[in-house]
């Protein structure tokens, strides 16, 4: 049975309000997601006091910020509890080796590796040596890039990895759907997407393409505060968005047979498809030609397929104009 798999980023959506961060778990699952996602930073010992906050959010120093969106190990253990009681997965994105031992105490489940840390190759070697479950982004990676982290990553647990473009929000020219397969052969591993853009579009299309797992920016509304609000998706987005990768996998799980399902619709045939019929008054002993025959519903008589075999055939009757010609009027 094909499981796709929709996992809502939140981030640091909370904006550091740990009750926030319970009701968008909360949230997530009512909007019929699998898996909720989070990042998890320790402010120094992942970035120096003066690095650039990214273009898209210019709202305060980058340090201070993940200081002031931080939690602690109890309330980590308290969003994995969370997460448990709305049968929801937990996962999170570390950005430094002390976030992996961090995230290890809570019991995380699964790692999420985030597009900027594919290079920290001994971030990956520890994720791998916990033997846990990890998704890796690809957003703004190189082949060459992603093989050395693959050849680090599949030293550990299960690995998938997201095509992804790290764009907020993405155009739809820079979706890269095509790197889907590309990452398949590559690799040889499942293989899902990171949907930054706008709308649902891309990721069903993801999802027709074999992408096993979605993963789509979650918030309350576009006009929270943030790095990530302005670029994510509401929950009624979101449920939205479940229903169609549910029904998508429907249609993954439901192969046809032309030829059984073709039978199955004689009635119908018989109604649209066309039989052949005489255009013009036909006297007995005429060899059809071209002229004389013409294609009409309903298609209970000889079938305009067949209609090279009676050329040149000879009347044995007079045959009226606008009438179903029947075997038994040709010799």
């Amino acid at each position: 049975m094909t499981k796709i798999q929709l996992i809502a980023e939140i981030g640091s959506i909370h904006d550091g309000s740990f009750g926030n961060a319970v009701k968008a778990i909360e949230a997530a699952a009512a909007a019929g997601v699998d898996v909720v996602k989070f990042q998890t930073h320790i402010a120094e010992a992942e970035t120096l006091h003066d690095a650039p906050m990214p273009p898209y959010f210019k709202g305060e120093p980058r340090l201070q910020y993940f200081r002031r969106t931080a939690f602690t190990l109890a309330q980590w253990r308290e969003l994995a509890a969370a997460a448990r009681a709305n049968s929801v997965g937990f996962m999170s994105s570390p950005f430094a080796l002390e976030a992996v031992d961090l995230l290890e105490a809570c019991g995380l489940e699964t790692y999420k590796i985030a597009s900027g840390e594919v290079t920290n190759l001994p971030l990956l070697e520890r994720i791998a040596a916990t033997g846990k479950p990890a998704l890796l982004s690809s957003g703004m990676s190189s082949w060459a890039e992603l093989d050395a982290a693959v050849a680090v990553l599949r030293k550990g647990g299960p690995l998938t990895i997201l095509q992804c473009t790290t764009a907020y929000p993405c155009p739809p020219e820079e979706v890269g759907l095509n790197v889907i397969a590309q990452m398949r052969d590559r690799y040889d591993l499942p293989v899902g997407f990171s949907d930054h853009t706008a709308s649902n579009t891309a990721a069903i299309a993801a999802a027709t393409m074999g992408a096993v797992a979605i993963e789509k920016h979650f918030t309350f509304s576009r006009l929270m505060y943030g790095s990530d609000a302005k670029n994510a998706a509401e929950p009624a987005q979101f449920a939205a968005l479940a229903a169609a990768l549910r029904e998508v996998a429907g249609m993954l799980d439901s192969c046809i047979d032309k030829d059984r399902t073709a039978a199955g619709f004689a009635d119908m045939k018989r109604i649209f498809e066309k039989s052949i019929v005489s255009a013009r008054p036909i006297k007995a002993g005429t060899a059809l030609a071209v002229a004389d025959i013409a294609f009409k519903k309903p298609g209970d008589g000889i079938s305009a397929a067949l209609h090279r075999e009676i050329l040149g055939r000879v009347a044995m009757r007079d045959i009226p104009a606008d009438r179903k010609i029947t075997p038994e009027d040709l010799k």
